[in-house]
Formats: structure tokens, C-alpha cells, sequence
């Protein structure tokens, strides 16, 4: 189905009432646009008055040199290849609202997590966290079963994704088969993995009207 911003912003602020912290998962697999809807959510939120933050997954993908221990490097955004432990602990954390909270953000260009490169205040009331494996079924993933007060699955078609995910890397300056090695070695069959394994979301969308 499709839904436009303004519908998906005016059902999270009627779910939430007068709770002091409402938390928003938009879960999806890569490509599916989670970050640009997250940012337009929290934007959306605070155009109504709320205050809102983004709160991204992707700041816990391990270091570079420790996949390259764990022999992961080439699947870097596999489930195994994040912090999982530390992003459950923030996520709880988060919950609580009760002190301010510093979360990494993801460099994709530099391919890094930077670390306390965003605060979560306990005056945020909306926190929309954004990630590949927020309803994903599998592992220590599956203890977010519960935490989201409010859940959205992005799950457009897979020559949407494929479209999208090869525009990416071409973006990065990559050439073909390199583009063609992240597209088809890593981000599609992830995004397979996260279509088939996903616990049911609140809403389930292909598209996000404007």
C-alpha cells in the first residue's frame, strides 16, 4: 500500500496521547528509503509542535578492522556485522527518558561510525529510530519484539531496490562491477533476508506520497 507523510505523522501522534516518550521504528532493507522517511517523519512531527529526533542503526555497524577480523568486511550490513548488544542497550536506554542520551551516526562515505555524534534529550518525545533489522525475527534482534510503541515496514518491489541500491553506489564514484558487487553480493540478498524473516510491522508500505 502507499500512505502519505501526512497520514503516517497525524496516526504516530494519535497513538502516542499525552506519553511523555513514544518510539517509532521504520524497518526496512537497504534501499528502501528509511532514512529520508525518518527524517521527514521527525520533520513532520515538529511542523505539528512535537519534538522529535532521528535515532539511526546503521551508527552500530561494527568497525571496518574488526569485520575484517571477523571475516565479514564483504558483507558489511549482514545482522552479524552490528553491535546488536550496544544498540539494544541504547534502545533501552532511549526508552527510559530519563537523562540525555548520545547515540553514533553512520559516515557512509567514510564508511564509520562516529561516535556521540547525536543527542537524544529527554525532552524529545518522538524518537524515530530507522534501520535494516528493527523487525527482523532472527537472533538477539528479535528482543526489540515489544520495544516500538509504533512500527513501519518499508518494503518496496526488488527492481525498486535494485534501482535504488545501484544509483547509490554509482553515487560513491564506484564503477560497474565494484557497484554491481555491493548491489548483488550484499544488499540484495540482505534485503531478501530481511523481506522473508520480519515480524509484522503496524503498517506495511512500497510507497510514501509527498
Amino acid at each position: 500500500m502507499s500512505i502519505s507523510l501526512e497520514n503516517i505523522a497525524g496516526e504516530i501522534i494519535a497513538r502516542a496521547g499525552d506519553t511523555r516518550r513514544f518510539l517509532v521504528a521504520i524497518a526496512g532493507p537497504p534501499g528502501a528509503g528509511k532514512s529520508t522517511l525518518a527524517e521527514n517523519v521527525a520533520k513532520a512531527l515538529q511542523a505539528r509542535g512535537e519534538s522529535a529526533e532521528v535515532l539511526p542503526m546503521d551508527g552500530f555497524h561494527m568497525d571496518n578492522a574488526v569485520l575484517i577480523e571477523k571475516g565479514l568486511l564483504k558483507r558489511k550490513g549482514v545482522p552479524e556485522s552490528f553491535d546488536v548488544r550496544a544498540f539494544l542497550d541504547i534502545v533501552k536506554a532511549v526508552r527510559a527518558a530519563d537523562q540525555e542520551v548520545l547515540v553514533p551516526v553512520f559516515d557512509r562515505s567514510r564508511e564509520l561510525a562516529i561516535a556521540s555524534a547525536r543527542i537524544v534529550s529527554p525532552e524529545h518525545r518522538f524518537i524515530v529510530i530507522e534501520g535494516n533489522y528493527l523487525l527482523f525475527s532472527q537472533g538477539k534482534w528479535a528482543e526489540l519484539e515489544g520495544v516500538f510503541d509504533y512500527s513501519i515496514m518499508l518494503a518496496p518491489p526488488i527492481e525498486v531496490l535494485e534501482e535504488r541500491l545501484w544509483a547509490r553506489w554509482r553515487g560513491y564514484d564506484l564503477d560497474e562491477e565494484a557497484a554491481g558487487a555491493k548491489v548483488y553480493g550484499n544488499d540484495l540478498p540482505n534485503g531478501r533476508l530481511i523481506l522473508e524473516n520480519r515480524r509484522q510491522a503496524d503498517v506495511t508500505i512500497d510507497i510514501v506520497q509527498d
